[in-house]
């Protein structure tokens, strides 16, 4: 079972972890805006628990998005610098996946449900996904592609709807009030993404051949005008 290490900072929570065959080790704080001092210092202390050194890695994961376009970039950017210095294949794994997998393995009594997880986007929108689990080796089934949308239309997104009450909400995303007009059986805003549960999805995509060079590894924003709209919201 190859020794993966994790990295995520897509979101005001940051987390390191690391595995080998059942072994895991892994941190996780709420580091909103400090995503810089704690990541290398978090990466430093899973591999002294684990007693292993970069060059024990067989290959990194990071959280390739979507998320905070600045906590991606600086988790992109430390995940090229260490997965380049020895020359270890890097994997991205989706942050709305982590989420859900982490909810289910995590909260059994929710597997078959569907679960809708959705991170705060800023400017009125949403990163959302619809998925189920039914367990090993079925995986996530994506019954929604990961987009940015207004809450409003995720309120009114046809394959919401036909649901009634029959999923999971799960995400910070949730706390607009578009979606808390929904009714889901069960609703949970403090669900974020964990490199603990990005593992087993990164070790499937590494058997699956989606590894890339540290050089060709890029984010997934979904919004490719955040930077503009930034911008422009700033000189208004």
């Amino acid at each position: 079972m190859p020794r993966i290490l994790a990295l995520d900072t897509s979101s005001d929570a940051c987390s390191v972890a690391l595995q080998e065959a059942e072994r895991t080790v892994g941190r996780f704080e709420m580091a909103a805006k400090s995503h810089t001092q704690r990541l290398l210092p978090m990466v430093d202390e899973v591999l002294a628990e684990a007693g292993w050194s970069l060059s024990s890695l067989d290959a990194v994961a990071f959280g390739r998005g979507p998320g905070s376009f600045t906590g991606l970039r600086i988790g992109l950017g430390v995940v090229q610098g260490l997965a380049f210095a020895r020359d270890l294949p890097v994997v991205g794994v989706s942050t709305l996946d982590a989420m859900a997998l982490g909810y289910y393995k995590t909260h059994p009594s929710f597997e078959g449900q569907p679960v809708l997880a959705a991170m705060d986007a800023r400017m009125q929108e949403v990163y959302w996904t619809l998925v189920s689990w039914t367990g090993e080796p079925d995986w996530l089934h994506r019954l929604e592609n990961e987009a940015v949308s207004p809450p409003e239309e995720v309120a009114g997104h046809g394959a919401v709807q036909a649901l009634g009450s029959e999923f999971v909400a799960i995400g910070p995303g949730w706390h607009y009030p578009e979606l808390n007009a929904l009714t889901p059986a069960h609703r949970d805003l403090d669900v974020y993404p964990n490199a603990l549960h990005m593992l087993p999805l990164a070790e499937r995509a590494l058997a699956n051949g989606e590894a890339v060079a540290a050089e060709q590894a890029q984010p997934v924003y979904l919004r490719d005008t955040i930077s503009w709209k930034k911008r422009q919201r700033i000189r208004s």
